[in-house]
């Protein structure tokens, strides 16, 4: 079993103080979902989580299976099982979705054993289509530039086929439903879906409860001034698409 276990943590950005005390555990087969109005720190929690040097953290801890991902290089993190997928994945011309996977994968195998010489061209390539079936995706995405060209639907397909094909511990998706209709929405729900396993854990990260009507949460988290400050079951998200988060702006005022 894995787990990722946040405490009090503080995270600033350009000297101003966005997370002011983040409390919460993610274990492996548990799906949470953070929500929260823009400007609330989401997606400041998975950035800092993931090592982005521009996110400052002064307080507080975060491990994931023991060990202090704050002391880590966002590769390392990586490596060691969290896997971000980005709410706007960037496009890399010239580099082909099968190159990006297989040069990421290796990666994570060097840093497990650094006597490792890689996985072979047949390996990788067997895993990809394996991969590739179980998400429902054209085997003519691997050869494309990564993201050159996608549509929004395209990249988060593509997220989602490098969380299977990197099978990490602990997954943050932050804000994978942004921008997507309503069939491209269904399309990368499937896909987290067909991955999910007692092995690995799930933070969704969203400002709306569609996407869990698809992905269903076990915990849904509101996040407020920098703070969770209000935690349940999935009956929680639909009372906030229903009721909004005005009772807990005046409940919790800052």
């Amino acid at each position: 079993m894995s787990e990722l276990v946040i405490k009090n943590l503080h995270v600033n950005v350009e000297d101003t103080e966005i997370l002011k005390g983040v409390d919460l555990t993610i274990k492996s087969g548990e799906v949470h979902a953070v929500m929260g109005p823009n400007g609330t720190g989401k997606s400041t929690l998975a950035y800092a989580l993931m090592g982005h040097p521009k996110y400052n953290v002064t307080k507080g801890k975060a491990t994931l299976n023991g060990r202090d991902l704050l002391d880590l290089d966002p590769n390392e993190r990586s490596s060691l099982g969290l896997f971000l997928a980005f709410q706007y994945p960037v496009a890399v011309p010239g580099v082909s979705v099968a190159n990006f996977l297989r040069t990421a994968l290796n990666a994570h195998r060097k840093y497990e054993d650094p006597e490792d010489k890689g996985i072979s061209i047949p390996d990788f390539r067997k895993k990809l289509k394996e991969k590739m079936a179980l998400l429902k995706m054209d085997q003519s995405f691997a050869g494309r530039y990564l993201n050159d060209g996608f549509s929004g639907g395209e990249k988060k397909r593509v997220e989602i086929l490098q969380m299977a094909t990197l099978e990490p511990k602990i997954s943050i998706l932050d804000e994978t439903d942004s921008g997507l209709d309503i069939d491209a929405l269904k399309i990368v729900a499937d896909g987290v879906n067909a991955i999910s396993s007692e092995d690995h854990g799930v933070l969704v990260i969203t400002h709306y409860q569609r996407i869990l009507n698809y992905i269903k949460p076990d915990f849904v988290h509101v996040m407020l001034h920098g703070r969770i400050v209000q935690s349940g079951g999935p009956e929680l998200a639909l009372k906030l698409e229903d009721e909004g988060y005005e009772w807990l702006r005046e409940k919790h005022a800052a």
